[in-house]
């Protein structure tokens, strides 16, 4: 069977048993949505969101982008914190990396001239600042570590973003987390969490 047409027939299959089980279900998502959570992590396909979190359609608001980046000269992900803070009212904003993160691989070994390396230049930055430390470490325990500055690194860098400090000085929200996946556990770890009167034990 072509590959695409596979997705089409799934999509039918699942659409008919999303009614039989809530015939109201495609009628509630289309009157809006009212998300808590702005999700931004990385392309991979082996990170699905709503599966790992067991949440259903509605409850995120998702950016995706290689290696979880929020670049200041990136418009995208800059009109979709807009959107999720000052549209949607979110309270909650998670930064979510992966080990085995292919991005974080190629910026700190270095990734082929292109659009790709340009991408991933803030990362690569992340690795020179910290390379002393990082260099004690074995290969695959340095790309860990580095998956996770990274990570920390991005939720920083929204505290920073205009909109987050415009929303920070009229509320308690939204809270940033920086969390990291475990593609072997299968689990989600919280490595740190920001609000306006700083970080956060969220566990």
């Amino acid at each position: 069977m072509n590959p695409a047409r596979r997705l089409l027939l799934a999509n039918k299959s699942w659409a008919q048993e999303r009614r039989a089980i809530d015939p109201e279900f495609f009628q509630r998502l289309a009157a809006g949505q009212q998300p808590e959570f702005l999700w931004i992590s990385c392309s991979d396909s082996r990170v699905p969101e709503t599966q790992l979190t067991v949440t259903d359609a509605g409850e995120l608001f998702v950016h995706r982008n290689v290696a979880n980046l929020v670049r200041a000269d990136d418009a995208n992900v800059l009109c979709v914190l807009q959107y999720a803070i000052e549209a949607l009212k979110v309270h909650h904003v998670i930064v979510c990396g992966h080990y085995g993160c292919g991005g974080v691989k190629a910026a700190m070994n270095g990734a082929p001239p292109g659009r790709l390396s340009q991408w991933l230049a803030p990362v690569a930055d992340i690795y020179q600042r910290h390379r002393q430390q990082l260099d004690l470490l074995s290969e695959d325990e340095r790309w860990a570590k580095l998956v996770e500055l990274n990570t920390v690194d991005q939720v920083h860098r929204l505290a920073e973003t205009d909109v987050i400090r415009n929303a920070w000085a009229k509320d308690v929200y939204p809270y940033l987390h920086a969390w990291v996946y475990s593609l072997p556990e299968g689990l989600i770890q919280p490595l740190l969490t920001l609000s306006p009167k700083g970080p956060q034990k969220l566990l």
